[in-house]
């Protein structure tokens, strides 16, 4: 079955991006989706969705950055598939599309941070090539 890859421009697009988002963070509330959206998207955050038969399958959340340590990149922030939608090549459909972006745009690298206990994506990440590299580490701060 065919799908189609699109940039989630528009308010409608964006939100129809919500289910498949508030899986992966559960914590985000829909009525505040779109305008956190639009306001990471001041720093060249965007989505990335696939949609089969009218229903956003799987998403990703990207941004172009640059760092001393690995100079421009493209970094994915969220990378998800609905559930009961996974293992039909969604999400590698995502990442093929984001590394050829990555590249007609000048950059060294993609890069993602990965919860621990996501076995199942680190093995798709590895497939496609990436390396695990790092340590994330994180401060929350209740502010």
């Amino acid at each position: 079955m065919t799908f189609d890859i699109f940039i989630a421009a528009t308010d409608a697009e964006i939100q129809a991006c919500f289910p498949v988002f508030s899986e992966l963070r559960p914590h985000l509330k829909q009525e505040q989706f779109l305008a956190q959206v639009r306001r990471q998207r001041l720093q060249s955050y965007q989505i990335l969705a696939v949609r089969q038969q009218g229903a956003v399958k799987s998403v990703a959340g990207f941004r172009f950055a640059e760092f001393l340590a690995w100079g421009k990149i493209l970094y994915i922030d969220d990378l998800a598939t609905r559930s009961g939608e996974t293992a039909q090549g969604f999400a590698s459909a995502l990442l093929d599309w984001l590394i050829a972006h990555a590249k007609a745009h000048d950059c060294r690298g993609v890069h993602l941070d990965s919860g621990h206990q996501r076995f199942t994506a680190h093995r798709l990440y590895l497939n496609k090539g990436f390396q695990l590299s790092s340590h994330h580490f994180s401060l929350i701060l209740n502010i």
